[in-house]
């Protein structure tokens, strides 16, 4: 009996209805597995030496390609190289490269080998990876040699993997090249053992630890591979940083679930021209990229084109209307948003086929029950808004195991019947879920609750504007009042003139009570992953405020004569 038969039953049921939502979502049913491995039973089965899996391309095209039958022997290789290292099933491995072929032949391999891998992306401090050593318990370590810099003594005891130049007490991962290129695991892996412990990337606080197994993320993922469009003979190109939760959504397990091919964008700076004519040069039929790529892109001459390009797809913070109606005027092409954590695969999306709301993420995944829970923010007695919650009945495959350093929070979650993921919500009356804020982010001001997302794709629209994060500012009238600190495109120089034509702009387009009261043009920080940490931003405001300090480059709208 095949044990991954249901695997594929959901797989081809998701393939052969690529537009019918309806049904999909009526229809979906996780499925129940036992004994489950994904490299061998998904990935190996696919090993085809004439099917590219993986390649490397830029504006020039594929520079550099792995067929499927490559990299299931490789991974194999790795994975008794692993072995021999000392290595064990439930080991802890930080894996810590950048976009290379040695990435993905070690998730395969260690996947293999049944370790538990936790990503770190290469951007990572020796202080965060001193964190990772320590709350991960990680025991083995595979990174390059930027990277070997940075691990310095941690993690003593275990093997050292070493891509590419050689130092004393790492093993050279060149040698794994001389091992078997079958691999017979120890054991077998079961759905529910432990495959990847991810750190968050801690928008408001310290990174949470999010374990997943060998079911939830690359099963889950069925529910991603429908969103994304793929299908099989597909080049995938997505833009995403090793060591997050989104580069194994769209560059590991969707595509691959699919039998597609996964792009890689082989430049170390992503330059929005350099990624446009990659999409026409590699023969790109999907494409997902984060909203701040997207942004840049418009203010790109888009009038070659896109050529095979027939999805595009943005993930991670909402992306703000006008951004999608410029690509649609200049492509044709609808940008379909998808919605999801860490701690989860996707939840919500505008999936093929379905009408496109503005500014609507769309409707709930396949495969999960979205209920909104009211917040201190939020009006109890209605129930089209509130924080976006997954139902645990029935615990959905795609939801992590809980969190390691806080399982009281876990379950206190499964004690409330669900999952509250934090972020806030509003549904219509077709079941179209739109973004508000996350749930600490959103305010209110003089007794109206304010969403900075919707201020944001409002100030993004002026012409000076490249990205706005929108904050709480402490007022003695209001109480607070909504902030913008906004950085600017190439060519544009902050002062006040420009502060007031921003102001006006806003002001022109949105409720009084909506207005933006203050604005201040300032570089905003953010996470490793490129969200803005917009409580930074809240905390900053509030002990500058406090000590009565102003900035050079904030104004406030009562200096203006025309308010």
């Amino acid at each position: 009996m095949n044990h991954a038969a249901p695997f594929y039953a959901l797989r081809d049921f998701l393939l052969a209805n690529p537009t019918d939502y309806d049904r999909v979502a009526r229809e979906y049913q996780w499925p129940v597995l036992d004994r489950f491995n994904w490299a061998f039973d998904v990935f190996d089965r696919t090993a085809d030496p004439a099917r590219m899996a993986l390649g490397f391309a830029g504006p020039e095209g594929i520079t550099e390609s792995r067929t499927f039958a490559e990299l299931t022997a490789r991974s194999s290789q790795v994975a008794n190289a692993m072995a021999k290292g000392g290595v064990a099933a439930g080991d802890r491995i930080l894996l810590m490269l950048p976009n290379s072929v040695p990435l993905w032949e070690t998730v395969l391999g260690a996947m293999k080998l049944g370790a538990v891998i936790i990503p770190a992306a290469p951007q990572l401090t020796p202080a965060d990876l001193a964190d990772r050593f320590e709350r991960g318990q990680a025991r083995h370590v595979v990174t390059d040699a930027e990277g070997a810099g940075k691990v310095g003594d941690l993690g003593q005891g275990g093997l050292k993997l070493l891509v590419g130049e050689q130092r004393a007490g790492w093993t050279s991962f060149d040698s794994t090249a001389a091992e078997p290129t079958h691999f017979t695991p120890p054991g077998q892996s079961r759905a529910s053992d432990p495959l990847l412990l991810y750190f968050t990337s801690g928008t408001t606080a310290k990174p949470k630890l999010v374990l997943h197994t060998h079911a939830s993320y690359p099963v889950g993922h069925l529910a991603t591979m429908y969103w994304l469009g793929v299908h099989p003979g597909d080049r995938h190109l997505n833009i995403s940083s090793p060591g997050w939760a989104k580069h194994a959504w769209s560059s590991v397990f969707a595509p691959w679930n699919a039998g597609a091919t996964i792009l890689v964008f082989n430049r170390v700076k992503v330059e929005p021209r350099a990624v446009i004519e990659t999409i026409e040069r590699a023969g790109v039929t999907t494409f997902c990229g984060p909203p701040t790529l997207w942004r840049m892109m418009i203010n790109e001459d888009l009038s070659q084109g896109a050529g095979s390009l027939r999805e595009a797809l943005s993930a991670g913070e909402p992306l703000n209307p006008e951004v999608i109606e410029r690509i649609r005027a200049a492509w044709g092409l609808t940008i379909r948003e998808g919605y999801g954590q860490t701690e989860t695969t996707l939840l919500a999306g505008n999936f093929p086929g379905q009408i496109v709301k503005p500014g609507s993420m769309g409707k709930v995944a396949p495969g999960y029950r979205i209920e909104l829970r009211p917040t201190e923010s939020t009006d109890h007695h209605d129930p089209s808004e509130g924080e976006i919650a997954v139902s645990l009945a029935p615990r959905p495959l795609g939801l992590m195991v809980g969190y390691l350093d806080d399982p009281a929070k876990m379950a206190a979650a499964e004690a409330e019947g669900c999952y509250r993921t934090g972020d806030v919500a509003t549904r219509d009356a077709d079941g179209y879920l739109t973004y508000v804020g996350r749930a600490d982010d959103v305010f209110k001001s003089a007794g109206y609750r304010l969403s900075p997302f919707e201020l944001e794709s409002v100030l993004i629209e002026h012409p000076a504007v490249a990205e706005a994060a929108v904050t709480e500012s402490p007022d003695p009238v209001r109480g607070v009042v909504p902030k913008a600190f906004v950085a600017l495109r190439a060519g544009f120089t902050p002062g006040r003139e420009l502060a007031g034509d921003i102001l006006r702009f806003v002001r022109e387009r949105v409720a009084p009570y909506r207005r933006i009261r203050r604005i201040e043009f300032a570089e905003l920080p953010k996470t490793i992953s490129g969200k803005i940490r917009r409580v930074e931003l809240r905390l900053a405001e509030r002990r500058r405020v406090d000590a009565g300090q102003t900035m050079p480059l904030s104004f406030a709208e009562e200096e203006f004569a025309d308010r």
